[in-house]
């Protein structure tokens, strides 16, 4: 396929680009009869349809969607949504041992193939299609997500899902390597960071395979690893933007000491910013007026001292969670947990 000459920018919301946008496996129960699917299939519309260079891959490989399925626990009475269902290789095998599969989709073309595919066969009234943007739609209800998710935006759909009230089951979802381990890392590990903590703050995270990147057609650049990503049921106790407002600034440098992070003129700005607008909002956003008590110097004053106050409330506060010398990258939810409610208790916040 030629390649065309207008780049698309990074930033382009459409169409979401992902090795395996195909799904994978077909309609067929036996491998041969799917993988004959898939290469008519393929042959069919592959040339027209697939931006090759956006990282649209089909999967050619059905053992792996067959896995993806059996991991999920699949029952007949579950709602699965899939994010990303391309051509509608895991879509259609989705359909036929669940009770209706919810399928969001933002590239138009594949929109329209897999109303085709789906078109006058019996499995057609299981499927509940969206042409959207994942990120914009408010979720319906499912059990169980199972998906090649869009991987430039694994992150954030990880957290919408996680977000979402209802609790599903759990998510089988496949994403790049890298992604994947980063995902699962503990603390110690190399890649552990603010991913890894906060998606094990909010669910229990599992490395179910590895699929190598001659399972796709054609081959993209990276291998894939699929995840298996189930809810806390009740989640945490914490405020997860406040949570995440702390661990964002511990681990923009996880191998320096919490001493060293929260002594930066920076940082010690930020803090006394996010008291002053707590204790505003405290007092009703008033403080202009009148009303009873003192007069508006012994405001003045407070305001002077906030940054003193501060910087001796840090070096409380660090003492008290168990020392200046900690770094982030050894350090886990419990650690963490009894910083920011520390923190807390002497009226310092990070969100605003």
């Amino acid at each position: 396929m030629p390649k065309s000459s207008k780049k698309q920018p990074r930033h382009a919301p459409a169409p979401y680009a992902r090795p395996g946008h195909g799904g994978g496996g077909g309609p067929s129960s036996s491998t041969d009869g799917a993988r004959g699917q898939l290469d008519r299939f393929e042959h069919k519309m592959g040339t027209s349809l697939l931006h090759h260079s956006l990282g649209q891959h089909l999967l050619k490989n059905p053992l792996v969607t067959q896995a993806m399925i059996e991991k999920a626990a699949l029952r007949a009475s579950d709602v699965v949504l899939e994010v990303g269902p391309g051509t509608g290789n895991l879509t259609l095998k989705l359909l036929e041992a669940a009770k209706r599969v919810v399928a969001v989709e933002h590239d138009p073309r594949m929109v329209v193939e897999l109303q085709k595919r789906v078109q006058g066969t019996e499995l057609a009234h299981k499927l509940e299609l969206h042409h959207a943007d994942f990120m914009k739609l408010e979720l319906p209800f499912f059990n169980l997500c199972i998906a090649n998710i869009p991987y430039q935006i694994s992150s954030p759909l990880i957290f919408k899902l996680l977000a979402h009230p209802p609790k599903f089951r759990c998510a089988i979802l496949m994403v790049q390597r890298e992604f994947a381990l980063r995902l699962c890392a503990k603390p110690g590990d190399e890649l552990y960071g603010r991913l890894s903590i906060n998606c094990r703050l909010l669910a229990k995270v599992d490395h179910l395979m590895k699929v190598s990147k001659n399972s796709f057609r054609p081959p993209p650049k990276v291998d894939s690893s699929v995840v298996r990503i189930e809810p806390l049921n009740p989640p945490p106790p914490v405020n997860f933007v406040e949570w995440d407002g702390l661990v964002r600034l511990c681990f923009n440098r996880k191998n320096k000491t919490l001493g060293a992070i929260f002594k930066t003129t920076s940082v010690i700005k930020l803090l006394e910013e996010n008291v002053r607008t707590h204790r505003a909002l405290a007092q009703g956003g008033g403080g202009d007026g009148g009303g009873g008590g003192g007069g508006g110097g012994g405001g003045d004053a407070m305001e002077t001292d906030v940054g003193a106050e501060v910087k001796r409330a840090v070096a409380e506060v660090l003492e008290a969670a168990g020392g200046a010398d900690q770094r982030s990258a050894k350090m886990d939810i419990d650690d963490f947990m009894l910083l920011l409610a520390k923190f807390n208790e002497r009226g310092i916040h990070f969100s605003s």
